[in-house]
């Protein structure tokens, strides 16, 4: 189930810069009711064949019989050979101390081989044989805890047991009058036995779980410049029969360099969504954006040449020889590049339902004059745009509009010239050009750190003030993941 829960998004922004703390939490997931139904029925119909077979250890009795003796018996290979629970006779929900799982109307189906003997009259009588015994009624329960441990999640069995109401039991050869003495003998022994070793392989299980979720990986990377911080942060929240997760979620450049931060998730403004219409549900705070342009700030990934245009007349000194007549004048039908390079790292903002970002450029206008490149002016341009965000798969899309946008001369060697004159060929230059570039990177999303095989679907994004949350359903691939939950389970059978 833990293993539904990271998330990955990588977006831009900066507020004021503080030290940062490992031990902070900016992005919180909940699982609600629905999302542990879906997990516990994904087990149950995946994993349960796979528990079994269950060897139970050999039972030994001896009973006085009246004009017989002593009777000495033993029961062998007792194999719990099949487990049948009903997906719509159990429940998962998170209790006050863990997850709580229920499972009512369980049954199973076992084998063994029986044997007896006594001494009568210097003569000793023996028989064996095999049964089978059929138990219905099984109730199970289970208690999953679980807590940080330095920045990896720790699951314990709080509380797990198995309760049989009834077992009927067949025997294939063997005297009549041996039949009654052995179901008398034995059934309480075999109801007891079988209830250790399914509460015993139960924790067992638990424990094979903790190792996993001990092994998962503590960062998640985005490329070759930055990756995500997912340890996490102080324990699991149980409330409202749904299970809240923190995480650090900042991201940190790959050669470890010092990244900013904001103020954290504090557990009192902490956005708990127990709204079961979801399976899944995530809330990032600004901060993430925040760490994540940052890096891609400071790694220089804010920097961008133009050379190539649709309308390629547009890197023309004579297209602008009415809008700069000195950059005509002194370089005339001459082609230009244009170096972008963003100044800051952008300020993104997200209130209620919108979500904006404010981008200051230096926008440098080179003239290829003969084999030289040759700088003639500087413009500064401070750019804002709004946007939306999306689910598509286990990606986050995004599309930006331009809003508005002011100008600067920061300097220039052809004199000076009016901002006023090209800000309209600047507007057209930021809508054409500009944003679809934008865009083209953001379409491509950025994926979530979904576990292999599993898919978000019907997602739908909240934009509260300085957050945003994702509510989503989870699907699986059952070719993909059920032979993973059969490897793991097998594993824990031996």
């Amino acid at each position: 189930m833990a293993s539904l829960l990271l998330f990955l998004l990588v977006s831009a922004s900066l507020l004021p810069h503080l030290s940062s703390s490992e031990s902070d939490s900016y992005i919180s997931a909940t699982i609600s009711t629905k999302g542990l139904s879906f997990a516990k029925d994904l087990i149950i119909s995946q994993a349960v064949d796979s528990f079994v077979p269950i060897r139970v250890p050999d039972i030994k009795k001896s009973v006085r019989i009246p004009l017989v003796g002593e009777v000495y018996m033993t029961v062998s290979n007792v194999t719990i050979e099949k487990v049948n629970v009903s997906a719509s006779d159990s429940t998962a929900v998170a209790g006050e101390s863990g997850i709580v799982i229920v499972a009512s109307g369980a049954s199973a189906k076992l084998s063994l081989k029986w044997s007896y003997w006594y001494d009568s009259w210097f003569v000793t009588v023996s028989d064996e044989g095999i049964a089978s015994v059929q138990v219905e009624g099984m109730e199970l329960g289970l208690t999953v805890g679980m807590k940080n441990e330095n920045g990896a999640l720790e699951t314990f069995v709080a509380e797990c047991g198995c309760y049989i109401n009834d077992l009927d039991i067949t025997m294939d050869g063997g005297a009549s009058w041996f039949y009654q003495i052995f179901v008398d003998g034995f059934q309480d022994h075999i109801k007891a036995s079988v209830e250790s070793a399914i509460t015993g392989k139960i924790t067992e299980g638990a424990e094979k779980l903790d190792s996993l979720l001990q092994s998962l990986p503590k960062e998640v990377n985005l490329d070759d410049v930055a990756f995500m911080n997912v340890t996490f942060v102080n324990d699991p929240l149980f409330k409202n029969s749904a299970v809240e997760f923190n995480i650090n979620g900042l991201f940190v450049s790959s050669k470890r360099a010092d990244v900013h931060d904001t103020c954290k998730i504090l557990p009192e403004d902490s956005v708990f969504l127990s709204d079961a219409s979801k399976m899944l549900w995530i809330s990032l705070d600004e901060a993430v954006f925040n760490s994540a342009s940052d890096v891609l700030f400071q790694a220089g990934m804010m920097h961008w040449v133009v050379n190539t245009v649709p309308e390629q007349f547009f890197l023309n000194t004579k297209t602008w020889r009415f809008l700069i007549p000195k950059l005509y004048k002194k370089y005339p039908n001459e082609d230009m590049t244009l170096n972008i390079s963003v100044t800051s790292s952008p300020l993104v903002n997200i209130g209620v339902g919108n979500i904006g970002a404010t981008v200051n450029s230096d926008m440098i206008i080179n003239v290829l004059d003969g084999n030289l490149t040759v700088p003639v002016a500087c413009i500064a341009v401070e750019a804002t745009v709004s946007g939306s965000v999306g689910v598509i798969g286990n990606k986050i899309v995004a599309k930006a509009e331009l809003d508005d946008f002011s100008l600067a001369l920061r300097w220039s060697n052809i004199g000076n010239f009016h901002m006023s004159l090209i800000r309209g060929a600047v507007r057209i230059f930021l809508k054409s050009i500009c944003i679809p570039y934008l865009n083209s990177y953001l379409r491509h999303g950025i994926p979530l750190p979904i576990i292999h095989g599993f898919t978000l679907e019907d997602a739908y994004i909240l934009m509260p003030n300085s957050r945003v949350i994702v509510g989503a359903d989870v699907t699986y691939n059952r070719s993909i993941v059920a032979p993973q939950i059969r490897s793991f389970v097998y594993s824990s059978k031996y």
